[in-house]
């Protein structure tokens, strides 16, 4: 299968990045931040866009919302897709605003239908407006999102069923509501749609806390987990198609050759996913 690997483009590991670009199948670039950006860092963006697969990554629409997206950060994100010619681009199933308020983080909402109805029906809208419908991202939270009457897997279900989405399945987001909730993650993993996976990303986080009451946080400041490569070899076994896997890091940054190495023990996290699935098949 043609499996893809790579890290998140961040100004920091820009030059690291280009100067290893033989060992990145693809790479994503914070949207904001490419909004924010000047024409000349927007013609580069576009030039390497047409060298490597090269995705744009929402934080700021607030999808998972009963209110309506803002129709001004829509129209800003349809210039991005328009200027630097993604291969696609991507948002969080959050919400960070009602009217006259910003939360000024990604909040999990309330697991229920009411919220799932108002998810589908931003992502159908920005589809109108942007010209493509984004990968939707499960989201983390310290703890199940007070009011939630359905689980996060069957959640995101309905949303990607209703709206024709594709899932961007966060392994380390996975992990940490798991562990937070009392879940098993294996189990929580397998019950996600995991047909309808079209991208994933793996981070790292951190235990807060005080022992015995201890949360993850996902913080991508810290190397990627064991149990979470340990996720996506499970998901390599069971996922009908090649995975596109995007290594995120968002501060703290090591040297580029750790990050390499993080990237490499995602693709023999693939690989062992890949075997799994032959040997079971021919026992």
């Amino acid at each position: 299968m043609n499996d893809r690997f790579g890290i998140g483009w961040r100004p920091e590991l820009s030059a690291g990045l280009l100067a290893h670009g033989e060992q990145m199948d693809l790479t994503e670039l914070i949207l904001e931040d490419a909004a924010a950006a000047s024409p000349r860092h927007h013609r580069a963006y576009r030039t390497l866009a047409s060298q490597v697969p090269f995705w744009l990554h929402g934080t700021s629409l607030g999808m998972a919302s009963t209110f309506p997206s803002d129709e001004k950060r829509l129209a800003r994100c349809a210039r991005m897709v328009e200027v630097i010619g993604p291969e696609g681009w991507s948002e969080h199933l959050a919400f960070v605003r009602v009217p006259g308020i910003e939360i000024g983080h990604l909040a999990a909402p309330p697991r229920t239908l009411e919220t799932a109805e108002g998810a589908a029906q931003n992502l159908r809208r920005a589809a109108r407006i942007v010209g493509s419908l984004p990968l939707v991202e499960n989201v983390a939270s310290l703890m199940r999102p007070p009011g939630s009457t359905l689980p996060e897997a069957e959640w995101i279900r309905l949303i990607l069923e209703a709206s024709g989405a594709e899932l961007l399945l966060d392994l380390h987001n996975l992990y940490a509501n798991a562990m937070n909730e009392g879940e098993d993650p294996t189990q929580r993993l397998l019950a996600f749609p995991l047909d309808r996976v079209g991208q994933v990303h793996v981070a790292g986080g951190r235990w807060i806390g005080a022992p015995g009451a201890l949360k993850r946080l996902d913080d991508h400041l810290h190397p990627t987990p064991p149990e979470v490569y340990g996720l996506l070899e499970t998901l390599a076994k069971v996922h009908p198609g090649p995975l596109n896997v995007v290594l995120e890091r968002d501060g703290a940054y090591p040297a580029i050759p750790d990050l390499l190495a993080e990237l490499e023990l995602a693709r023999e996290a693939v690989v062992r996913g890949r075997q799994r699935r032959v040997l079971e098949a021919a026992s």
